[in-house]
């Protein structure tokens, strides 16, 4: 596989446990990956993802962290979206909690559907995207949309 994708790892903290099982049991596929993660999550996903690995190792896998979520972790990997760095995203989030930063997770989830990023927010979702063919298929080309007439637009407004 020539395909090396920046894939996004989130999880609120009542789904953090459900993400580093799913990480476990996809270590193969998502360790040929650059991992981008907010805060704690980041954390358990790499510890996971190298049981048993030692740091100094050559095989030792770094996991990117960015901010936890409330502290503008979702905020930073929404922007990674924007520029085009994030190739899919896995985001655990529990629908029965409200948590601090609920916009922001509204944000980043509609960002993600903005530029048609593959989005997984429960992990039957994940389960398919990961086992997909597509998902190494290197000649699969995802729809980039241009939203140049929106950028450019003319605005009229009252002076």
């Amino acid at each position: 596989m020539k395909i090396k994708y920046n894939i996004a790892l989130v999880a609120h903290d009542s789904c953090k446990d459900d993400l580093v099982e799913w990480v476990a049991f996809n270590k193969a596929k998502l360790k040929k990956h650059h991992l981008i993660c907010t805060g704690t999550t980041g954390k358990l996903v790499e510890e996971e993802i190298n049981r048993g690995i030692e740091p100094e190792s050559r095989d030792y896998i770094r996991v990117m962290r960015l901010n936890s979520g409330p502290l503008g972790g979702d905020q930073q990997m929404g922007a990674l979206v924007a520029e085009g760095k994030i190739d899919f995203m896995f985001f655990f989030w529990d629908p029965m909690t409200q948590q601090p930063h609920d916009v922001d997770v509204k944000a980043l989830l509609r960002i993600t559907v903005l530029y048609n990023v593959p989005t997984a927010c429960c992990r039957a979702t994940a389960d398919f995207i990961i086992s997909s063919e597509l998902f190494e298929n290197e000649n699969y080309q995802h729809k980039i949309y241009s939203y140049e007439t929106y950028a450019t637009r003319d605005l009229k407004h009252k002076q």
